[in-house]
């Protein structure tokens, strides 16, 4: 896999961080469909890829702090396991969605796990480790980014755990 340029207006927070962190990737636009609601979904569909290899970025509160799971959209963030991989507890629920675009600086359906305006603990599923590449939102609705789990997880300083169950 190539380091890919952004082209076109298509240079976000994520690909700037990864541009500048020298590491490959590959961007993957879509044609976005306004009236979709499960955007992870919408992704894997119009790029053909499965659902395992697609991870949705949510935001958390985990014992009143924020929070960020990537998860494949073929599963569902276990908010326990969540908050037990950042050593939380037990407490933790979704975050509102207008914090969560105010504290991120992405819009809901098109958050990145990469260039938030600020630096929230992750938590990467462990799925992750059985790819060469996964797919995730390159920070708008439209486009993917495609990089070896390893580039985001040391990019972003995360940990990986088993946080995601069956959908």
């Amino acid at each position: 896999m190539a380091k890919t340029k952004s082209k076109g207006g298509q240079g976000t927070p994520a690909t700037v961080a990864l541009t500048q962190a020298g590491l490959p990737f590959t961007l993957h636009p879509y044609e976005h469909d306004a009236n979709a609601q499960a955007y992870g979904e919408e992704a894997a569909d119009a790029l053909g890829v499965p659902y395992e290899r697609i991870f949705k970025t949510l935001v958390a509160e985990v014992e009143g702090n924020l929070a960020v799971a990537v998860v494949p959209v073929a599963g569902k963030l276990d908010l326990k396991a969540l908050a037990g991989a950042l050593g939380g507890g037990k407490r933790a629920a979704m975050a509102d969605a207008a914090k969560v675009e105010r504290v991120t600086g992405y819009v809901v359906g098109g958050i990145s796990p990469l260039g938030q305006r600020r630096a929230l603990p992750t938590v990467v599923d462990e799925s992750a480790l059985g790819f060469e590449t996964i797919y995730f939102s390159a920070g708008r609705r439209g486009l993917q980014i495609e990089t070896a789990p390893g580039n985001l997880i040391a990019l972003i300083k995360a940990v990986t755990a088993p946080i995601a169950k069956a959908g």
